[in-house]
C-alpha cells in the first residue's frame, strides 16, 4: 500500500520539462482551443492594449502609470507620488501581497494563466506566432527533429526576427513605464552620442525579453518565479483549481480507452478514455490527472480539450473543471472558512485605510524645523527670534509664489531672500525668522501656526515652536 502510494506521488519528484539526467525537455504544446481559450484572449488582448497604451495616456498632464525610480517620481493614474508618499507605496505593497494571497487561498493559481504578463506575452503572443509560422504541435515537432535545410531555414529565421521585434517593443514599453514616454522619445528619435546609456538599455532589456520568451519560456513559471512555491504553501482543500475529477475518471477500474457503444459506468470503467490531450494542449507539459502541482498555471486549456473530447464520445463535460479538492470528494461548494474570512476582513480594513489616507493626501508637503545649531536670539526691538529652515514639495504641476504668514497678530516672519519661488513637481529649502514679544513666552516657549500661501491661496499649515529664555 505505502509503495503505491509512493509511486503514485512520484512525478513530484521531479520537473515535467526536466529528463531524468537533469536535460532540458523541449515543451511543444498542442494549438489549444475553446470557451475558455476564447475568453482567455479577451482578457489577454484587453491587458496588452493596457499595457502598451499606459505610459502614453496623459491625465492632467502627467502619464497615465510611470514608476521613474531614477528621479524617485511615480505617477499612478495622473497622481504624482514622490518619496514623502512612500508609506501609502507600503501600504499598497502589503494590500497587494494580502490579496494575492486571499486571491490564490479561493482561486489558487489562476493570476498566472489568465493575468501574469509572462504568460499573457508567451500564450497569446509568441506562441500563436509560432503556430503560424510553424504550424501545430505535431509540426513543431517534426521541424524540430528535421535537418537544416531551406524551409527549416526560412520559418526560424522568419520567426526570431518577429520575436526580436516584439521583444523590441516591449524593452521600449518597459522603459516607457521608467523614464517616461517623453524621455524615451527623445532616445529613440536622437543621436547614439547624446544617449548612449538609453540605446545600451533598449539593447539590453530586448535581449533579455526575447531570450525569456525563445529560451526559458515555462521555466519561468516552474522554476523562476517565486509564486508556484508559495502557491503550495496557500492552498487548501477548500481552493478552487483546475483539477481533474479522478473519482469520475478513474471509476472502479480505472481509465480505458474508448469503444464504441460500450456502456462504461456498466463496465466500471471511468470517463478518461485516456486520450492524452490535456497533456499534449499543457503549456507546462503536465499531466492534470495527477492532481495540483506547482508547474500548473491554470490557463485552463486541460478544460477545453477535455470537454471538446468529451463531447466528441458522448460524455459529460466537466472531467476537468475548476473545482476544490473537497469539492470532488465531498462535492460540496466553495466555503467561506474562518482562514478566508479573516483575511478578507484584514484585505478591506488596510483597503479603507489607504483610501482615506489617498483623498486627505495633500499636493504639498511642508515641514518647518528649528535651524541647526541656534535656540533664539534677542532682536533690536526687545523680541525674540528664532531661526526656522522650511522644506516645501510640490506635487503638482503648477509653480506657485509662496508666501508664509500666521494668525497671531504679534508674531512677525521675516523671509532671508526677497521672494520664494516653488516650481512644479519641485521642491525648496529656504530659511526665515520668527519674531515674538518676549511677554507672549510662557515658560520660555509658545506654540504657533505658520500659514503657507502660494499664489494667495492656502496651502498647508504646520504647528511650530518659538522658544526663549525662561522667565
Amino acid at each position: 500500500m505505502v509503495e503505491d502510494e509512493q509511486q503514485e506521488e512520484a512525478f513530484r519528484d521531479r520537473i515535467a520539462t526536466v529528463d531524468e539526467d537533469g536535460g532540458r525537455k523541449w515543451i511543444f504544446p498542442k494549438k489549444p482551443s475553446g470557451r475558455f481559450y476564447n475568453y482567455r484572449k479577451i482578457v489577454s488582448y484587453v491587458l496588452l492594449a493596457l499595457l502598451f497604451a499606459a505610459p502614453h495616456i496623459r491625465i492632467n498632464g502627467e502619464p497615465m502609470l510611470l514608476f521613474n525610480v531614477i528621479e524617485r517620481k511615480f505617477v499612478v493614474f495622473g497622481k504624482i507620488f514622490w518619496p514623502q508618499d512612500l508609506y501609502l507605496f507600503a501600504i499598497a505593497f502589503v494590500i497587494g501581497v494580502i490579496f494575492v494571497i486571499l486571491f490564490t487561498i479561493i482561486y489558487g493559481r489562476l493570476f498566472c494563466g489568465w493575468v501574469c504578463p509572462q504568460t499573457i506575452f508567451m500564450e497569446m503572443v509568441f506562441r500563436r506566432i509560432e503556430y503560424w509560422i510553424e504550424g501545430d504541435w505535431t509540426h513543431q515537432k517534426k521541424l524540430a527533429a528535421a535537418p537544416w535545410n531551406g524551409g527549416k531555414i526560412r520559418k526560424r529565421v522568419l520567426k526570431h526576427a518577429i520575436f526580436w521585434i516584439i521583444s523590441f517593443l516591449i524593452a521600449n514599453t518597459f522603459l516607457a513605464y521608467i523614464i517616461g514616454a517623453d524621455e524615451l522619445w527623445a532616445i529613440q528619435t536622437g543621436t547614439f552620442n547624446e544617449h548612449v546609456g538609453g540605446f545600451v538599455s533598449i539593447v539590453i532589456f530586448t535581449t533579455v525579453f526575447y531570450l525569456v520568451f525563445t529560451r526559458l519560456r515555462e521555466q519561468v513559471c516552474t522554476t523562476i518565479c517565486p509564486y508556484g512555491r508559495l502557491q503550495g504553501v496557500l492552498l487548501d482543500p477548500n481552493s478552487m483549481v483546475v483539477a481533474y475529477d479522478h473519482k469520475r475518471g478513474e471509476g472502479e477500474k480505472g481509465r480505458a480507452k474508448f469503444k464504441k457503444k460500450e456502456d462504461r459506468a456498466a463496465s466500471g470503467k471511468g470517463d478518461c478514455i485516456d486520450c492524452h490531450q490535456c497533456v499534449n494542449v499543457c503549456p507546462t507539459g503536465i499531466d492534470i490527472r495527477h492532481g495540483t502541482q506547482l508547474e500548473c498555471v491554470n490557463c485552463t486549456a486541460c478544460i477545453d480539450e477535455c470537454d471538446h473530447m468529451m463531447d466528441a464520445v458522448g460524455l459529460e463535460k466537466g472531467l476537468i473543471r475548476f473545482v476544490s479538492e473537497n469539492g470532488i470528494k465531498n462535492k460540496t461548494r466553495f466555503e467561506w472558512t474562518r482562514r478566508v474570512k479573516a483575511y478578507t476582513a484584514l484585505l478591506g480594513a488596510l483597503f479603507a485605510v489607504l483610501v482615506v489616507l489617498l483623498v486627505t493626501r495633500s499636493d504639498f508637503q511642508a515641514t518647518i524645523l528649528r535651524q541647526r545649531g541656534t535656540t533664539f536670539h534677542v532682536t533690536k526691538d526687545g523680541n525674540i527670534g528664532n531661526i526656522f529652515e522650511i522644506n516645501l514639495t510640490n506635487k503638482t504641476n503648477n509653480d506657485f509664489d509662496v508666501v508664509l504668514k500666521t494668525d497671531d497678530k504679534d508674531a512677525k516672519i521675516d523671509m532671508v531672500v526677497e521672494k520664494l519661488h516653488l516650481e512644479e513637481q519641485g521642491h525648496i529649502k529656504e530659511r526665515f525668522v520668527i519674531r515674538m514679544p518676549m511677554n507672549r513666552l510662557e515658560n520660555g516657549k509658545m506654540d504657533l501656526e505658520v500659514i503657507v500661501y502660494g499664489n494667495g491661496k492656502e496651502i498647508d499649515r504646520v504647528r511650530t515652536k518659538i522658544i526663549g529664555p525662561l522667565m
